[in-house]
């Protein structure tokens, strides 16, 4: 199913979800459209690929997609990328850190020269003349981990943080009880377990406060939107005790 998130005459940010069939990890592909050029998030696996792509047509033509972002390197994250490849011209952001793993998801040569490494520190990068910030969020579960935060919908792509598990049928909905949420959806196990320590969430919060944040979109399950419930997610992650805290 796609959702768009976000529209007006220029600018779209559409979500693709419950793609996964069978035993996979279920998550939540995205598609930033600007002046009819597309970048594609975290595009997911071979068991999305063939939905993924027959639906981003819709949003803009396959032959207009500048960039796939790559948050990390997971298998669940990218590991469609041989075929993104083949059937576009697009170029692929991922950390420098996990630049030199994306070739064993392809065929032999077919990624020479479409990677672009993202330095620690991020980038803007442009779409269309538009300047999306890719905004590090190390640790978070990875080392050498990033989001995208789009200025004009004021979306936070969050990747793995804020991450839950719901039903398929509610994947796209939003969330309206922080607390609640986070109690009863197995968000406090998965960041308790996957993030690596508090400075960690404490500074990336840090971070997106600086930023008019509206929506907080991640990978898997519901979003976290408005500024109440964005503040109310960041209060409780930058509390949270987690990875190596509970070591």
């Amino acid at each position: 199913m796609a959702v768009v998130l976000y529209e007006d005459s220029e600018h779209k940010c559409v979500a693709f979800t419950d793609l996964v069939e069978g035993e996979g990890v279920q998550a939540n592909q995205f598609a930033i459209v600007h002046q009819g050029h597309g970048m594609l998030l975290d595009p997911g696996g071979n068991l999305v690929y063939k939905q993924l792509f027959a639906q981003i047509s819709d949003y803009f033509a396959p032959s207009n997609m500048q960039y796939v972002f790559a948050s990390h390197a997971d298998p669940d994250i990218i590991s469609c990328l041989n075929g993104l490849l083949l059937m576009t011209d697009a170029k692929v952001l991922i950390a420098q850190e996990w630049e030199r793993f994306l070739p064993h998801f392809c065929q032999k040569g077919i990624s020479a020269g479409r990677l672009v490494s993202i330095p620690a520190q991020g980038l803007n990068i442009s779409l269309q003349g538009l300047e999306l910030k890719v905004l590090p969020a190390h640790y978070l579960h990875t080392v050498g981990n990033f989001h995208i935060y789009d200025p004009i919908s004021k979306i936070l792509f969050s990747g793995d943080v804020g991450a839950s598990f719901v039903d398929n049928d509610v994947a796209a909905t939003t969330v309206t009880n922080v607390s609640e949420h986070v109690n009863n959806h197995g968000v406090i196990e998965f960041h308790q377990r996957y993030m690596t320590s508090n400075k960690a969430c404490k500074l990336w919060v840090q971070m997106i406060r600086s930023l008019d944040v509206e929506w907080i979109v991640p990978q898997h399950g519901s979003s976290y939107k408005g500024k109440e419930t964005v503040e109310a997610f960041l209060g409780w992650f930058e509390n949270l005790q987690c990875g190596i805290d509970l070591l």
